[in-house]
């Protein structure tokens, strides 16, 4: 017994689900998650300070993961950023650091926003209010 034009049919089925099928996968991405941050505290040292971010982020290897965060001013002014090298898979939550971060003078909170591979940076910023002397 032979199927009669069965494999004929069959590329011309996939001809028109691949459209539908990266359709949805670039829906997907466009839905990731962005990282959730946790925690962030601010330290005076010298004339700089230094900044430590606590990301959640449910990271799934290189593919998807959090790359990043950035101290901004109220305006949205980068002052610092730290990258994210790597997936941190089974670390999580996780906390970083960045020192050296230099602040206009009179600046009594900055705002941390959050990035992930997929994504970008997240919309989301989480207001730190600096320690006064």
């Amino acid at each position: 017994m032979t199927l009669p034009d069965a494999p004929q049919r069959y590329p011309e089925r996939m001809k028109h689900l691949a459209p539908a099928l990266l359709a949805l996968c670039a829906a997907s991405a466009a839905f990731a998650d962005p990282p959730v941050i946790k925690a962030a505290t601010a330290t005076p040292s010298g004339d700089s300070w230094r900044f430590s971010v606590t990301l959640l982020h449910a990271d799934t290897g290189w593919e998807d993961y959090a790359d990043g965060w950035r101290v901004e001013a109220k305006d949205g002014t980068i002052l610092g950023t730290r990258v994210l090298h790597h997936p941190h898979v089974n670390e999580q939550p996780f906390t970083r650091a960045l020192s050296g971060v230099a602040l206009p003078k009179g600046t009594g909170t900055v705002y941390i926003r959050a990035r992930e591979s997929v994504g970008g940076w997240a919309d989301d910023r989480y207001a730190v209010a600096l320690p006064q002397p």
